[in-house]
């Protein structure tokens, strides 16, 4: 049986150079394509693809968002982000949104179409420097390593947040506090915890023993 994928990407003829490789490849079919957040979250549901090929820098919404949304309603589908971005931030973002794998957009059309069937297989592909950038994340020696405990409870309730892949806003909202008190939290658990970014913090997340929330950066979470 063939692998069906979806493509959300909004470069017309990068899609349309996905959709042809997809196409002329034995034992894939491409299912749908879409331009942007917005009628990939509406539609991909009945779409039912096996794996989403997603950009990340989409109008409106971002791919990640987007994975995000999508995870929760099309919790079988496989989602391998595509993009140019190559940072921890976007990486941990995207695989703490609920994302499978992740690839640049130089990735050659036979290294594609494997880690399509990698992921659609239950793997985890990932560009090679991109797989440095996690592991090295994980590296970091432990000086200076903050538990859990020196958070106080609104910090923990926004890193977890932050974890789960939240835009700032969508903190505040959840919170129901302000975008600057946002700001003033992550200053403070940026601090606490010794890191510089995002990335860092939401690894840093993950290496916490798992007695009071489990690892956001795992399929589904």
């Amino acid at each position: 049986m063939s692998i069906g994928v979806s493509i959300v990407e909004d470069d017309v003829p990068v899609r349309e150079i996905l959709a042809n490789w997809i196409s002329g490849a034995p034992g894939f079919r491409c299912v749908s394509t879409y331009g942007n957040a917005d009628a990939a979250a509406a539609r991909l549901p009945k779409d039912t693809p096996d794996v989403v090929l997603m950009d990340i820098n989409l109008a409106g919404h971002s791919g990640i968002q987007c994975v995000r949304h999508l995870k929760l309603l099309m919790p079988k589908t496989q989602f391998l982000m595509i993009t140019v971005y190559e940072d921890a931030d976007h990486i941990f973002d995207a695989l703490a949104a609920g994302a499978n794998g992740y690839l640049l957009k130089d990735t050659p059309r036979e290294e594609l179409l494997a880690a399509i069937k990698d992921v659609h297989e239950g793997g985890s592909p990932m560009t090679s420097y991109v797989a440095r950038k996690v592991v090295a994340a994980f590296r970091r020696p432990d000086q200076g390593k903050a538990a859990p405990e020196v958070l106080a409870p609104r910090e923990w309730e926004v890193l977890r947040l932050l974890a789960r892949g939240f835009a700032y806003k969508e903190i505040a909202d959840s919170l129901k506090i302000s975008r600057a008190t946002v700001n003033t939290y992550i200053t403070r658990i940026y601090e606490k915890l010794h890191v510089h970014s995002r990335g860092e913090a939401v690894a840093r997340y993950t290496s916490f023993p798992s007695n009071r929330e489990p690892v956001a950066l795992r399929s589904g979470a």
